[in-house]
């Protein structure tokens, strides 16, 4: 294994030289210094010095998740909800690979993440020692970067490598790895004031030349039908303002990823909100019937396009993409722009103005759309008892959609997704590229750290929100105000819905009650397990709702909480995600119904 760092930094740098201390309170110095103003980190041997380190800040708060995939994804809350890299620590071996998931997702979804693990002493790396994994070799494939710090003095730049790294170009976690006698070796450390010259790694953000976006707003132009498809690229870059200034410029109709919601107002005229597997109808229809597709921030997921090649099959693609292997990875790009998002939606914005642009009359087109949005709108019956999204819908209501929401993983997701109209970036944090089952709570927790100003609520299935349930003692204990929605249907909702569709209803383990005598709205006896008393033994205020007429009151006393709060809302499982792309068609063979 090669365990030097692969990034040599350039020897002439400016900084300052700090006084002798532990490698450990460098790397506290370190992180002080790229403004960390909270780590989510659970202590063990390997790690017990740069815990000790933490004691001594005055300025990171370090907060104790009751497990280290809890506290992964409260440091991948806490990256959404502001942009900036989410910081979290774990011990060696076990402690390490309980992040391993948190990571794959920052991977997946583009989020920034600085992950640090201590490491057993150099000299028994690789002799398995107590506690010992090879945690650079095991991150290679899902990380922008992995470091092993074998030289304490590399500490300080490696750190400010590590969140350049993690927030520029395509954001991403980073991994860094600190052995034992690195943490407590004692030396006078260097801090650079300015990033080394990182061989491999360009500063400087890529932008598209002139020539390139003449030509297209040249094809905007000559197009009929097209459609501006976007992701969460914009909300890394920071351009949602840059997006609707161009939309409105050039009339596109504008529809996004899960990733991108919250870029484009769903109320705007122009706006196909989001698209794909459970998406609008009038997203999809556009997308598929398009001439013209601009992709713009976002990578061709499966569950955007369904069967690949049966997707937008009339289009010509143009890709902006700031991370070139994105381009014809996954669809045909017949022109690849790479590029900073942000630069290229603000000069084209401003060629338009410049050299005048020949607006073409999308007069029919977005005529069509609109009879799409008209006859096609999100919908569900209202029955005898609540559905989910009923209840999400009045949470929105009530809320009058300022929340930040976060998720589990499952049909809540995306029904929080549909009913919960997300106006500004960074209000649905959700693991969408893994899928990560446990995420909404702890992400909830992350996410309120970081923005205390707002209200963040997980919206959350049973079955998801049980795999780290113990971060409501997190919550209690550290005064955290996240609250949960959660909605129990006593099932795996989402596979059960494949089940019935699919496998003919057959339950292949997926019941989370007893099969033999099922909870529910009807059944209030069997409702297992029993939340509000496992509530009650974390210290957490928690109401269940059964009746409609306890909903929007359940809802308020929720919001109105000063503390973590958990409503439980008791659903039937028999209802569907619906529109749905089956696996293996085309958006045209959506099911409506």
């Amino acid at each position: 294994m090669n365990t030097e760092s692969i990034i040599q930094p350039d020897p002439e740098i400016k900084g300052e030289r700090g006084p002798a201390m532990k490698g450990a309170d460098v790397l506290v110095s370190a992180l002080e210094r790229e403004g960390v103003d909270t780590i989510f980190a659970y202590p063990g041997g390997a790690s017990m010095e740069l815990h000790q380190a933490l004691t001594r800040s005055e300025k990171i708060r370090t907060i104790l998740p009751r497990q280290e995939q809890g506290g992964g994804f409260m440091a991948h809350g806490y990256a959404r909800a502001t942009g900036r890299a989410g910081v979290c620590m774990a011990t060696s071996g076990p402690g390490a690979t309980n992040l391993v998931t948190c990571i794959a997702d920052a991977y997946m979804d583009s989020i920034p993440l600085i992950a640090i693990t201590g490491q057993v002493y150099q000299e028994f790396i690789g002799k398995a020692a107590f506690q010992e994994t090879d945690f650079f070799g095991m991150t290679l494939p899902i990380v922008k970067h992995s470091y092993l710090v074998l030289t304490a003095e590399d500490l300080p730049r490696i750190v400010k490598e590590a969140f350049h790294l993690a927030e520029s170009g395509r954001p991403g976690p980073v991994v860094i790895d600190i052995p034992k006698d690195v943490q407590q070796a004692v030396f006078e450390p260097f801090f650079p004031s300015e990033l080394p010259n990182i061989e491999g790694y360009k500063l400087d953000k890529p932008k598209a030349t002139d020539d390139e976006l003449i030509e297209v707003l040249n094809l905007i132009s000559k197009s009929k039908k097209p459609v501006l498809y976007t992701g969460g690229g914009i909300i890394s870059a920071d351009a949602h303002e840059e997006l609707k200034e161009f939309a409105e410029l050039t009339g596109l109709p504008v529809t996004h990823t899960l990733m991108g919601l919250g870029v484009f107002d769903p109320d705007h005229p122009q706006s196909c909100y989001w698209y794909g597997m459970h998406g609008t109808v009038a997203g999809n229809w556009a997308v598929c019937e398009s001439d013209l597709l601009l992709c713009a921030g976002a990578r061709f997921d499966d569950r955007i396009t369904g069967k690949v090649d049966k997707y937008a099959q009339e289009a010509y693609v143009i890709h902006f993409d700031v991370d070139k292997s994105e381009h014809n990875k996954n669809v045909h790009a017949h022109f690849p722009i790479r590029t900073d998002i942000k630069y290229a939606l603000k000069r084209m914005s401003e060629l338009i103005k410049e050299r005048g642009f020949e607006k073409p009359d999308l007069s029919s087109w977005l005529d069509t759309i609109t009879g799409w949005k008209k006859d096609h709108p999100f919908k569900y019956e209202k029955g005898e008892h609540i559905t989910s999204q009923e209840a999400v819908e009045a949470l929105y209501e009530i809320s009058k959609g300022e929340a930040i929401i976060t998720t589990g993983v499952g049909q809540h997701q995306m029904w929080a997704a549909q009913y919960y109209r997300y106006k500004e970036p960074r209000t649905y944090i959700s693991s969408l590229g893994l899928g990560t089952m446990g995420f909404g709570y702890p992400a909830a927790v992350g996410a309120k750290v970081a923005r205390p100003d707002k209200e963040v609520i997980d919206i959350d299935g049973d079955g998801s929100f049980i795999m780290n349930v113990q971060e409501l003692a997190t919550a209690k204990i550290e005064k955290i105000n996240a609250k949960c929605l959660l909605l129990n249907n006593q099932h795996l909702g989402m596979v059960v819905q494949w089940e019935d569709r699919f496998y003919e209803s057959v339950r292949g383990h997926t019941i989370l009650c007893d099969p033999e005598n099922i909870g529910g709205p009807d059944n209030e006896e069997a409702i297992y397990p029993d939340y509000i008393k496992m509530c009650e033994g974390f210290g957490v205020k928690a109401r269940r709702i059964i009746k409609r007429e306890d909903l929007h009151d359940g809802i308020r006393e929720m919001l109105e909480a000063d503390e973590p709060f958990l409503l439980e809302v008791i659903v039937p499982y028999t209802e569907h995600v619906l529109p749905m792309i089956p696996q293996g068609k085309s958006a045209k063979e959506m099911l409506i119904d």
